[in-house]
């Protein structure tokens, strides 16, 4: 019996009571349910972690440190080398654009709209021959003609497929040998002295106005394409040239810290590839100067006088033929101006002749500011001089037909009866831009193909090199570890 059972105490020094054992009960019956989530241990660290650490590590020690740094040194090396031939890559792309592309593109264009210009001045110079066409007059139609269709297979052969230049190009194909057939049925009217052929020539001349539109904007999108080109030569390789200066930075800092730690002044492989980092910066920089001089002198010289001439033989291309279809369409096609006392009635034709010769007096004195040379300038001051020759016959021609003496301002106007026609005068303006064009383009060739020479090798150049300094970089930090075995 317990003292517990008795209701006593328990006296002191006794053990203490005990509880009796509860016998263990079994599990449930059914399937065990466990933990879903795994003991794993802590998380493992990542691998860049890992390489921290590692790197670290490397860092308390020289060994490592110089490890570290070769490899830093060839990175930044290589990164100038790989920069350096991607952006000169861009640039000599470019540059070829410009000499073999856009600019010859722009000098094509230029040429289908003389070409259709002087096409469409020479039909309208033959109908007022009438039957008297010369053989000259014909010849020089069927000549423009098969010029234009020639330049507008090279300008497609040349274009971007599915630019608005090719869609352009195409439409033009189309339209040509529809304008031929009307020339040829104005003319098949005008040898039997119908009157219809003076109307299939308005229809043809209204055709050819469509098209000269589009040949002068096809011109413009050349042009702007020319000088897009331009644009993607001529910057500074601004990324390069930094990579570079970093890589030399890095290169010399490396050297420094040799110095003032072996007391060495010079480490083979660093001073190497120093070196060979130097050649390659001073390459690029003194290449890419001469290749941008080069381009802009072609742009600034040539380029620039190219379009004002070009602009300048448009406009006397147009004054031509508005001056032949002046007499063609004998005040059939009127504008009316002003009112009341104020109003008046103007030929449409000489209208448009009248703009197109002060067109033409801007353009040559613009010229003439812009040419560099005695040979440039010539040829312009003689269009000049040939322009002011022509305004003075026009205006004799056109008191003639104001006065109703129709055959006498046809006399001066393609020359017969012993007159001094316009004609001359602006065959004589036409000789003369072309000579300045043809001066204008060789400049333009030498001058960008100058430029475009200075970025020769450069990339090729700038691959070797680097990977030469890179070599001589790790080199030189192997050198230095060799002296910790």
């Amino acid at each position: 019996m317990t003292y517990q059972q008795k209701g006593g105490a328990a006296p002191p020094g006794a053990p203490a009571p005990t509880m009796p054992a509860v016998p263990p009960q079994a599990p449930p019956p059914g399937p065990q349910v466990r933990s879903a989530v795994p003991d794993t241990g802590p998380p493992r660290r990542t691998a860049w972690a890992e390489g921290v650490d590692q790197l670290r590590a490397a860092a308390t020690t020289e060994p490592g440190r110089l490890r570290i740094i070769g490899a830093v040194l060839a990175l930044l090396v290589v990164a100038f080398g790989a920069v350096t031939a991607w952006e000169m890559t861009d640039r000599s792309a470019a540059a070829d654009d410009v000499l073999h592309s856009s600019q010859p593109l722009s000098a094509d264009a230029a040429e289908i709209y003389r070409s259709l210009a002087d096409a469409n001045t020479a039909a309208s110079s033959g109908f007022l021959a009438g039957g008297q066409e010369t053989k000259a007059s014909r010849d020089l139609y069927e000549k423009d003609i098969n010029n234009a269709a020639e330049k507008l297979v090279t300008a497609a052969a040349n274009s971007e497929p599915g630019s608005a230049s090719e869609k352009t190009i195409t439409k033009l194909n189309r339209m040509l040998p529809e304008y031929k057939g009307l020339v040829e049925r104005a003319r098949a009217n005008n040898r039997q002295g119908f009157p219809l052929g003076g109307a299939y020539l308005r229809y043809a001349n209204s055709k050819m106005q469509v098209m000269l539109d589009d040949a002068e904007h096809l011109y413009t999108v050349e042009n702007q394409r020319l000088r897009a080109d331009y644009d993607d030569a001529t910057p500074y390789p601004w990324i390069a040239i930094g990579a570079g200066v970093l890589a030399i930075g890095g290169l010399a800092w490396a050297q420094h810290r040799n110095y003032r730690r072996t007391n060495r002044v010079l480490n083979h492989g660093l001073v190497a590839a120093t070196a060979a980092s130097t050649v390659v910066l001073l390459w690029l920089v003194v290449g890419h100067s001469v290749a941008r001089a080069g381009l802009n002198d072609s742009y600034d010289n040539a380029v620039r006088s190219l379009n004002t001439l070009n602009d300048a033989r448009i406009a006397s291309l147009k004054a031509r033929g508005n001056e032949n279809l002046t007499l063609v369409a004998r005040g059939a096609e009127t504008r009316t101006e002003g009112t009341g006392a104020n109003k008046k009635t103007l030929d449409v034709f000489d209208e448009d002749y009248k703009t197109q010769m002060k067109a033409l007096t801007t353009k040559l004195a613009a010229a003439e500011g812009l040419a560099d040379d005695s040979a440039g300038m010539k040829p312009v001051k003689a269009a000049t001089a040939n322009m002011k020759v022509w305004k003075e016959r026009h205006e004799k021609a056109r008191t003639q037909d104001n006065l109703g003496n129709y055959q006498g301002a046809l006399d001066r106007v393609i020359g017969s009866n012993g007159k001094k026609p316009t004609g001359e005068c602006f065959r004589n303006v036409d000789t003369a831009l072309a000579t300045a064009i043809q001066h204008e383009e060789t400049e333009f060739k030498q001058a960008a193909g100058d430029g475009r020479g200075a970025m020769n090798g450069l990339v090729v150049g700038a691959a070797v090199l680097a990977v030469l300094a890179a070599a001589g970089a790790v080199l030189g930090i192997g050198r230095r570890l060799s002296e910790y075995r």
